[in-house]
């Protein structure tokens, strides 16, 4: 079993660092939902399919992330509070390579 670390600010600001698995094809959304940080019903209410940007997060710290999926793009470019850094978490799976990410949760829209 392989895990990474995870920082992730939530709503309140506060900061939880998290061991995430890369064996088990999950993505950030679903780690969020894990670890419940977010209240029940807040996030990922699409399932993860990129329609309803209840997930979005924004990236903070340097890691490439995988490129944008044009579904994905669409999602944001209708979604309240979204910056220059702005990502779907359903759309981040957790990989070896994203090991000390840095990602803070998009208030409630």
């Amino acid at each position: 079993m392989s895990d990474i670390t995870i920082k992730i600010t939530d709503r309140e600001g506060v900061v939880h660092e998290v061991q995430a698995p890369t064996d088990m094809a999950m993505n950030v959304m679903e780690l969020v939902k894990a670890y419940e940080l977010a209240p029940e019903g807040t996030i990922g209410i699409c399932g993860g399919m990129a329609m309803c940007a209840s997930c979005q997060c924004y990236v903070k710290s340097d890691h490439t992330l995988p490129e944008m999926t044009p579904d994905e793009d669409a999602m944001l470019a209708e979604a309240f509070y979204v910056k220059d850094n702005s990502r779907l978490g359903c759309q981040i799976q957790l990989t070896d390579d994203l090991e000390g990410l840095e990602i803070e949760l998009a208030p409630e829209s």
